[in-house]
């Protein structure tokens, strides 16, 4: 997967210069009886707490599917297929034939976190490891020609290398696991390759572009989950508080370098410009006050009190304990496999101790996700503070890809601007 993709898609600030959502309906945000609640029929408390957010949100009692499925945090591909995906399909077949009155999934807490990749055959195991000693043998030819002056040959040695590593990871299905949540998305898709991911036909930057394999029935999923059933309480109490009386308190950026500007950048550069672009459209709307930080270092113990929203990057599995979280926060941190776990004990990964701590919506990656496939911070955190839409929406049009490791995590209905005037 080339690293610079997002570079033949990057687009001027046009979800944050309010040109693009120009013409939206106040109206037209997500609602409650185009939300289908899923929990996990073997596991006590997601029945539970899935009856208490559909009381909460007033949700039709018959928008709620039961499965029986696994309560590990990861299943293989085939339960996934028959217990998870299969009863969704047929509840969507049977009640809502046409496609045109469910809109979002709400995962409960007592689901699978990812779908494995699929199991390697004997022949496939043997293949890998020709193919591996392949590549340790051109590897030394690599370290080899490093030395010496031929650039021509390094880089022809290097294009085998980079095409050995690719067959390797296809023939090991490398890129075959995924998060469940990004599979579901795409539950009512004929059929699609499960090798890496597939383009977000929402997603502002590929408007334009000619795409192969765009899938076009796509459903919003986000999930209602955490470390323990009371945080999954909150989370849905402090939703509908905050939605009365508005989120106020302090918007963090934690960017890495100065503002590129309008220069030709990509990767995490690409990111750290959306940073700094989210920065100037929050402090002009006036909606909270804004600290945006620049240096290497992290936001430090203490200096980030009153959070209500934040994103910055890059400390990988290890949360910094910064921030004082106001009631409704959203937020999320830019690091590989931040959401690998939401119930492992000790673990300090940013989705499962910023829910611990307090925030109301998080989104990360259950695997390595490549930076690009995260929201851009300008279109999430932009969509968000205008008020239209709802937290599933506002992600479902943010994140680029789909059948890949992003998982958001807070109540899909979510609005914490929506007691605000709302943006034109």
């Amino acid at each position: 997967m080339k690293k610079d993709f997002l570079r033949k898609v990057c687009f001027s600030a046009l979800v944050i210069s309010g040109s693009w959502l120009a013409g939206l309906p106040a109206g037209s945000a997500l609602t409650p009886d185009q939300v289908v609640v899923v929990a996990n029929k073997k596991i006590r408390l997601s029945r539970e707490l899935a009856h208490y957010y559909v009381k909460r949100r007033s949700i039709p009692p018959d928008n709620l599917i039961l499965i029986e499925t696994t309560d590990q945090e990861s299943c293989s591909r085939e339960d996934y297929e028959e217990d998870i995906a299969s009863p969704i399909r047929a509840y969507f077949r049977k009640n809502d034939p046409e496609g045109l009155k469910y809109r979002c999934l709400a995962l409960m807490y007592g689901l699978p976190l990812r779908v494995r990749p699929p199991e390697m055959t004997s022949l496939d195991q043997k293949i890998s490891r020709e193919l591996q000693e392949k590549l340790d043998s051109l590897r030394c030819k690599v370290r080899k020609a490093e030395s010496e002056p031929d650039k021509d040959d390094l880089k022809a040695l290097r294009d085998e290398e980079s095409k050995l590593k690719k067959q390797i990871d296809q023939v090991r299905k490398s890129n075959q696991g995924a998060a469940v949540d990004s599979e579901l998305a795409l539950v009512m898709e004929d059929s699609y390759s499960l090798e890496g991911w597939l383009p977000n036909r929402h997603f502002p930057g590929f408007r334009g572009k000619r795409l192969e394999h765009v899938p076009q029935k796509v459903l919003m999923v986000s999930r209602l989950d955490g470390p323990s059933e009371e945080i999954v309480r909150r989370i849905i109490d402090d939703s509908l508080q905050v939605e009365k009386e508005g989120l106020s308190g302090t918007a963090y950026f934690d960017a890495r370098w100065p503002d590129p500007g309008d220069k030709d950048v990509s990767g995490y550069a690409l990111y750290d410009r959306s940073l700094h672009r989210t920065a100037r459209f929050l402090d002009k709307a006036g909606h909270m006050a804004v600290k945006l930080d620049f240096s290497q270092e992290l936001f430090q113990s203490g200096q980030c009190p009153q959070a209500a929203l934040y994103c910055g990057w890059y400390s990988l599995a290890r949360y910094v304990d910064a921030f004082t979280w106001v009631k409704g926060a959203v937020g999320f941190h830019i690091a590989s496999s931040e959401c690998s776990t939401l119930k492992e004990p000790g673990s300090r990964v940013w989705c499962k101790m910023m829910l611990e701590k307090g925030v109301a919506a998080t989104l990360g990656p259950v695997a390595e996700p490549y930076v690009e496939s995260f929201p851009l911070p300008d279109i999430f955190f932009g969509l968000l503070v205008r008020g239209h839409l709802t937290l599933a929406e506002c992600y479902a049009l943010s994140i680029p890809f789909w059948s890949w490791q992003m998982v958001l995590i807070g109540d899909p209905l979510y609005r914490p601007f929506q007691s605000r005037k709302p943006m034109s």
